[in-house]
């Protein structure tokens, strides 16, 4: 099974007999659904329903939950934290040298989770185990890891979308339970919750493919002259773009190409993904 260190990512450590509740009420999913062996994402939103910071977040004991985020983002995370806890019994912290170990491609990894030091990452369809613990004998390389995450349609803030620029629709944390829309009110919730009620979520992540080597990450999607998306991680031929599905549905029914810097490309939507294409375009593109 290929396994990575992850040398990018920090750990956020909240406890205390308040530090569910806490956390319950300002992130977006839904803790009373995280399992004791698993890692979900979720994100903590701007009061205009944009993601801030996104992380996967599991139970690392008792009235204890460790949140995974990228590194650079981890300090400003921590602060932001520390601003909405006000009088709630939590302690917040981030770990001085954290261990992210990633595996994947496994349908024998179960008695891995024995430990809360090691979690099942639920955003992918097949078995990935994140580990907190010992270093793991590594066998693939963080460039693997990317690769494996493209080709899921799993998109991270970064390389896939900028903080501040992203609603939890675009980046398609409703489709992986990143989202409690039953749970009641969490910072950004009215907004985020009239997009899924109204069904307006147009821009979303797509698997991009291409014949020859696509183009950098944040090179523009085009078709019959319209933009219509950006590409975000690539990986030699393969990719992931956050783009309009209403306009590339256009496209596809137009039967226009659709290019990144003159490279065709063709977009799928991730098969785990319950979303699908507009039955007809906006009437802003009609």
């Amino acid at each position: 099974m290929p396994t990575a260190i992850l040398a990018d990512r920090a750990i956020i450590d909240v406890s205390g007999p308040d530090a569910e509740h806490f956390l319950q009420n300002i992130l977006t999913l839904d803790l009373d659904a995280l399992g004791k062996d698993e890692a979900k994402p979720g994100a903590l939103l701007a009061p205009q329903g944009k993601i801030m910071f996104d992380f996967l977040v599991s139970r690392s004991g008792d009235n204890a939950l460790r949140l995974e985020c990228r590194a650079d983002i981890a300090d400003d995370f921590v602060r932001r934290l520390m601003l909405y806890r006000l009088r709630a019994k939590a302690d917040i912290s981030k770990q001085d040298q954290p261990l992210v170990a990633v595996s994947w491609q496994s349908d024998s990894a179960a008695s891995q989770t024995d430990s809360t030091a090691t979690v099942r990452d639920s955003r992918f369809p097949t078995p990935v185990y994140r580990s907190y613990a010992n270093a793991p004998a590594t066998t693939a390389s963080e460039a693997d890891w990317h690769a494996f995450r493209i080709a899921n349609g799993v998109a991270e803030s970064g390389p896939d979308y900028a903080l501040s620029d992203a609603f939890p629709h675009d980046v398609l944390l409703d489709q992986m339970g990143g989202v409690g829309f039953k749970k009641g009110c969490f910072i950004g919730q009215e907004v985020v919750s009239r997009m899924q009620h109204r069904g307006t979520a147009r821009r979303r992540v797509l698997l991009v493919t291409a014949a020859s080597e696509l183009p950098a990450a944040g090179t523009e999607l085009r078709a019959d002259g319209k933009v219509l998306g950006t590409l975000g991680s690539v990986d030699g031929s393969n990719g992931l773009a956050i783009a309009r599905i209403d306009r590339v549905k256009a496209a596809l029914d137009a039967g226009s190409a659709i290019t990144a810097d003159n490279v065709t490309v063709a977009l799928a939507i991730p098969a785990w993904a319950s979303f699908t294409y507009p039955e007809a375009a906006s009437a802003e593109d009609a």
